[in-house]
């Protein structure tokens, strides 16, 4: 049976004011879960999934980014020797945003109740597999501090990761987006004026004209229609890959084909994939639970159904390195050698480490050659759109002044 949504607020044995949200099966669950906690419920309704578009307007999330600051402010606190509790409530006493405040709360009534930490986080959709089970590692272990050092250093690093590869198309993106809107304005409102202009020629227009007040005449006739039929047909191709498995196989196969792309992206995807494997088995996970737990975090098809593979190879008494050889080239050639390197020497999670640093100055340089090389691309296609244009609505005038 699924669990649901609960919104909750009610008056802890303080007597202050507590909110938050439970997933439970029942309004009656949820109770039984805050008189644990020792709060005395005064309103719990079950909250209904929404479309994603409505879910940020009405309830703000936690971001990948908080959670990498909740993660070191938390490890820094625990490292100074400040109690789990008194941890707690000096991060919510400093935080401001009000969604991580909030789940900050939340995680405090729970732990307060008598939750262990692993169990409080994984009642939440902030913090994946990966997260909870390290904490889990780092509790029985009795490193907690140590443990959330690790995590945090690992989530800064992806953090760093993403952000890279998201600048790499930011620039150009919006660069061209508003190129484009300059020239659909210029289209729409100044090509009709010289239109009329052009009427009172009474000659024939070069062919290059005629085109760009065609387009122009089908922006203002149809524009508003190809817009919405755009924007649907954008929206029923990107619910199809969500919901279509093999949609979404086929367009990270085709990704990694591409010649920029698919470099930066199998580069991304391998500095991510070794550095979390790096983490799990520095912490002490075994190496076959810790490939359960590194399937998804790539966010890669390929890269997950190929860890599914190493990890049924490792079952059977397979090495690591030569699980890596049989998945088709998905990784490169340095993982496997500094895979193999590792498990003859009893180092490989430094082997890992040094590997994904390799793969993340990789996806560094790659970045900075990517940016190098658009800007002048940028500009060769602005200059032939403008200059397009621009010869497109005054060669009449230069034709009639050679005429005249």
């Amino acid at each position: 049976m699924d669990k649901y949504r609960f919104a909750w607020r009610g008056v802890d044995r303080k007597g202050e004011m507590q909110s938050g949200v439970l997933h439970a099966h029942n309004q009656k669950e949820v109770g039984h879960e805050l008189k644990q906690q020792r709060i005395r419920a005064t309103h719990i309704q079950r909250e209904f999934d929404l479309p994603s578009w409505l879910q940020f307007k009405t309830q703000p999330r936690v971001s990948a980014r908080d959670i990498t600051q909740f993660t070191r402010q938390l490890a820094t606190l625990l490292h100074a020797g400040v109690p789990l509790l008194q941890a707690f409530d000096i991060l919510d006493r400093g935080e401001s945003k009000v969604s991580l405040k909030n789940l900050v709360r939340e995680l405090r009534n729970q732990i307060e109740g008598g939750v262990a930490l692993n169990k409080a986080l994984r009642q939440h959709a902030a913090f994946d597999a990966l997260y909870c089970n390290l904490v889990a590692v780092g509790e029985l272990a009795g490193m907690l501090d140590s443990m959330l050092e690790r995590l945090a250093n690992h989530l800064e690093k992806s953090e760093a990761l993403r952000t890279t590869i998201r600048s790499a198309f930011i620039y150009p993106s919006a660069v061209l987006g508003i190129a484009g809107a300059v020239l659909i304005l210029i289209l729409v409102f100044v090509v009709p004026a010289f239109q009329n202009i052009f009427a009172s020629f009474g000659a024939e227009l070069p062919w290059l004209t005629q085109g760009v007040i065609a387009l122009s005449e089908g922006l203002q006739h149809f524009g508003l229609w190809l817009l919405a039929l755009t924007g649907l047909a954008f929206w029923w191709l990107s619910r199809q890959v969500q919901q279509r498995t093999n949609w979404r196989r086929f367009v990270h196969r085709e990704l990694l084909r591409i010649p920029i792309a698919g470099p930066l992206t199998r580069h991304a995807c391998t500095a991510r994939w070794t550095r979390t494997l790096a983490t799990l088995f520095a912490a002490g996970v075994p190496l076959t639970e810790a490939l359960e737990a590194l399937q998804g975090v790539t966010g890669h098809l390929l890269f997950q159904a190929a860890t599914q593979s190493i990890q049924a190879q490792l079952i059977q008494g397979q090495a690591l390195s030569r699980a890596l050889e049989s998945t088709e080239g998905l990784f490169p050639p340095m993982v496997v050698q500094m895979c193999a390197i590792g498990e003859e020497s009893g180092a490989l999670d430094h082997m890992l480490e040094k590997t994904a640093e390799h793969f993340e100055r990789e996806v560094d340089s790659t970045v900075a050659r990517l940016s190098t090389l658009l800007e002048p691309f940028i500009m060769v296609v602005l200059g032939l759109l403008i200059g397009g244009l621009v010869m497109a609505l005054y060669l009449p005038i230069f034709q009639l002044g050679q005429v005249v």
